[in-house]
């Protein structure tokens, strides 16, 4: 540098020098308000065909509206008529994710046993190792900071190779403060996201993409304690697939089951989701409706997806159907994220309307070309994104019809004079007995058979509440329906506490 400036005397003038992280601070700055904006639009103006910020796309509207009015004119001019078929349609329904998840059951016991027995690939030396990003979207997370960097501390990743940003609300004053407070490692950045609409998690997370300085990508929530080697499992897990893979989704546990019947039911829901059905569909090779945590990404594809849809508020199973059209794969590792669930029937509630109501998005955003979606998943793939996604959506907007059907029924089976009627009622009857108790069984059993003796123990007796729990998943699909009509792309926000385990 000496010898550079006597060379060069009129270089004086026109140098400064700073820190790596104050040079960082400044480009987040410049040009901050044109960033946002881009991170908001990018999606909807480079693939508008997947983008959720037009509800109704093209025809969708129209045909939604003939479909109402042939319901509620089938309902007027043939009431028994349309009950039948809609009975019929509803038990199909049941029953597709019914057999879905009584073939999840039946692997999940030979999975258990192969992820015990596989082992990790032996790492390259630090040197070697891929720069990982991890993004944290924070927004009034306070109470759980401190729990957050612990845990993020606790990763078994070389220090000098990770790239940490927590991406926080530019108006949040009083997390960004405590975070600045903490003097932390030069690993660690903040992101300050400025203030635009949509005001959403995957808005956030496709503002901080774009500043991203590692291959491999991996995005928490506030509350989120991983396991120390899930990065490197999920690392290795890139290394032995093929570059067609570009996402890894790792199990989420609840800890808290033993509160309160909600987050007894939450764990149990969980554990079959993260630990039997979605290992089974990456076996499969089928669609993944990701988690919205844990997720692991390659992230030059994720770029060239365009991220996540900021108007979509279920993001992950939104990006999961995307990637999977666009050719790519996703895939499961076993190193779970241990977090709580909501015990407070209120939160809780919010949190599963949302929820909804970005299936809901996802459903249509997905639906507005059918015939090229099935060119683009193929047949399985088709079918199986209708079970996961619409399926799931609309058995639980039907759940109280057929508890109804059951009921009705059963008194039109003891007042039936005509024995072929009474045949038909009978056996309308024990579908729906079938698809209705039987779809609560396998519930428990498939979250059951994959949890430890202490999760067991943890859920207790709750799980007999399944009928409670599914009624309370209807009324939230319901407020979803009327919020995607009134408040598309508000995002509920869901208050963490710190957990009392450790």
């Amino acid at each position: 540098m000496k010898q550079r400036l006597q060379r060069s005397p009129e270089l004086r003038s026109r140098l400064a020098i700073s820190t790596r992280s104050e040079i960082r601070r400044a480009a987040w700055h410049a040009g901050r308000t044109r960033r946002v904006g881009e991170a908001a639009r990018r999606l909807s103006e480079t693939m508008p065909l997947h983008s959720a910020r037009i509800i109704f796309w093209g025809r969708q509207g129209f045909y939604s509206g003939i479909a109402a009015a042939g319901i509620i004119s089938g309902i007027l001019t043939a009431p028994s008529a349309s009950m039948l078929i809609a009975h019929i349609l509803f038990s199909l329904l049941f029953l597709s994710n019914f057999l879905l998840r009584v073939v999840a059951l039946f692997s999940a016991q030979a999975r258990e046993r192969r992820h015990r027995t596989r082992r990790l690939r032996s790492l390259p030396k630090e040197h070697s190792l891929p720069i990982y990003s991890v993004l944290v979207a924070l927004y009034r997370e306070e109470a759980v900071v401190p729990q957050l960097i612990e845990a993020l501390n606790r990763l078994d990743w070389p220090r000098s190779r990770l790239d940490i940003k927590l991406v926080c609300e530019e108006f949040d004053a009083g997390t960004i403060t405590l975070l600045e407070a903490m003097n932390l490692p030069p690993e660690y950045e903040i992101i300050r996201v400025p203030v635009r609409n949509p005001r959403t998690k995957p808005k956030a997370l496709t503002y901080a993409l774009n500043g991203v300085r590692g291959s491999l990508l991996a995005v928490y929530d506030a509350e989120d304690r991983p396991a120390p080697g899930q990065l490197k499992e999920a690392h290795a897990a890139f290394c032995r697939m093929s570059r067609r893979t570009i996402c890894i989704q790792a199990p989420l546990v609840i800890t808290n089951a033993e509160q309160s019947w909600l987050s007894g039911l939450f764990a149990l829901e969980y554990s079959a989701l993260f630990r039997s059905l979605l290992p089974m569909l990456s076996s499969a090779r089928l669609p993944l409706p990701l988690g919205g945590t844990s997720n692991h990404f390659r992230t030059a594809p994720l770029k060239q997806l365009g991220g996540w849809d900021p108007y979509n508020v279920t993001e992950d199973a939104d990006l999961g159907m995307r990637l999977y059209r666009m050719g790519y794969r996703s895939r499961v590792i076993s190193l779970p994220t241990f977090e709580d669930a909501p015990t407070d029937i209120d939160i809780w509630l919010k949190q599963r309307t949302r929820w909804f109501k970005g299936w809901l998005q996802t459903w249509l955003v997905q639906m507005r070309k059918p015939r090229q979606l099935r060119q683009e998943m193929g047949w399985t793939g088709f079918l199986a994104f209708h079970v996961l996604i619409g399926g799931m959506l609309f058995s639980s907007l039907c759940h109280p019809v057929v508890l109804a059907f059951i009921v009705y029924l059963g008194w039109l089976m003891m007042e039936q004079s005509s024995h072929t009627e009474g045949a038909l009622s009978f056996w309308l009857f024990v579908a729906d007995i079938v698809n209705i108790f039987g779809s609560y069984v396998i519930f428990i059993a498939l979250g059951r058979v994959r949890m430890s003796r202490e999760e067991r123990r943890s859920v207790g007796w709750r799980w007999m509440l399944t009928p409670v729990y599914w009624l309370a998943l209807s009324l939230a699909a319901w407020r979803a329906v009327f919020e995607l009509r009134f408040k598309p792309f508000v995002w509920n926000k869901t208050p963490h506490v710190p957990t009392a385990r450790k």
